[in-house]
């Protein structure tokens, strides 16, 4: 018998402290911040489409993809010596391992020779549309485009007079 007793005093103290009310309750948080090093972008190299020979009839396109490489259409030829061919090239700067977006020009650039223009349109990067900054915090942005060429376009070296801008936010 004195089993029970003691196994009713068990589980009436059980019972009580199960049914006890807490009338308030704290709990803590902590605050954090990390400040990021501000992203950046520097222009390293200009774009130039190099030498280009066009038909009298005919207008045609270069197109220079980020990696310095070019295709033509329409009346445009691409001569042996090809001069000087590069995609514009940037270098984005900012915290290791960070993803940004990239935001290139949506209109037209129009180069000039004297009185003569042609438009560069149809921009395109190297990352696309993201970029991710390595271990070192860097990674080198490329940006070509197409070039648009009249029929009989007047020879020259055409010059943007503005230059365009590449944007790079973190996302």
């Amino acid at each position: 018998m004195k089993r029970i007793p003691m196994l009713f005093v068990a589980t009436l103290t059980l019972a009580c402290l199960a049914t006890t009310v807490r009338g308030q309750e704290t709990a803590s948080a902590t605050a954090t911040a990390t400040i990021v090093t501000p992203i950046s972008i520097v222009k390293d190299v200009d774009m130039d489409f190099g030498n280009v020979a066009v038909q009298s009839t005919t207008a045609g396109t270069v197109v220079l993809s980020p990696a310095g490489n070019r295709t033509a259409t329409g009346g445009v030829t691409l001569p042996t010596a090809a001069g000087t061919v590069t995609a514009a090239s940037f270098t984005v700067s900012g915290t290791a391992s960070y993803t940004y977006t990239i935001t290139l020009p949506s209109t037209p650039l129009t180069i000039t020779s004297g009185a003569n223009t042609m438009t560069v349109t149809t921009f395109t990067s190297d990352p696309t549309p993201t970029g991710t900054l390595a271990v070192g915090g860097t990674q080198t942005l490329n940006v070509g485009a197409t070039l648009n060429v009249s029929a009989a376009q007047p020879a020259g070296t055409y010059v943007s007079a503005t230059p365009f801008d590449v944007t790079v936010n973190y996302n």
